[in-house]
């Protein structure tokens, strides 16, 4: 969910795995050469969902890394469906009091440009919960963690999983 700390907290894992963090969002704004909101504003929600989930599948069938997905993406059954086979799902829930104080200031939220943006958060994040649910792993954000010990949680989470993360001497 935005502001959940999808990109910060996956730029701090990805440092600590020593792989490369790719966040999809900016990648459609790199091969559209606009951003997020332009591509809403002039091409709306279904055509940006379509390049999404394009270019999800291509960042999934490259080299392990961390991949940030925008808020929206993991609604889809068929990305759902991708992620799970060429990776790892990662709900970082977080409840609304916390979300609302990450994004009331920035206005690159093209979902919250509402007369009552808190109001409009509270409804996505109801209906998106059951989606999110359905991923393979989830971590509670914890708002007085810093980024980098959100993003211990996030590897302690994931090595209770067998066989998600290769252990490596290089010694």
């Amino acid at each position: 969910m935005m502001g959940s700390g999808k990109t910060a907290v996956g730029t701090a894992l990805a440092r600590m795995l020593n792989v490369p963090f790719l966040d999809s969002d900016h990648e459609i704004e790199r091969a559209a050469q606009m951003s997020v909101a332009e591509i809403f504003a002039r091409d709306g929600e279904p055509f940006f969902r379509a390049r999404e989930s394009e270019v999800l599948e291509r960042l999934l069938s490259g080299p392990p890394g961390v991949i940030s997905t925008g808020g929206g993406a993991f609604l889809a059954e068929s990305n759902r469906a991708l992620i799970a086979r060429l990776g790892v799902s990662i709900w970082l829930r977080a409840d609304l009091n916390l979300l609302w104080n990450r994004v009331r200031h920035k206005n690159t939220r093209p979902l919250l440009r509402t007369a009552d943006p808190k109001a409009t958060l509270s409804a996505l994040l109801e209906a998106r919960e059951p989606h999110y649910s359905q991923a393979q792993l989830v971590v509670e954000a914890e708002p007085e963690l810093s980024i980098t010990d959100m993003a211990k949680k996030v590897v302690q989470t994931v090595k209770q999983v067998d066989g998600l993360i290769e252990e490596r001497n290089d010694a």
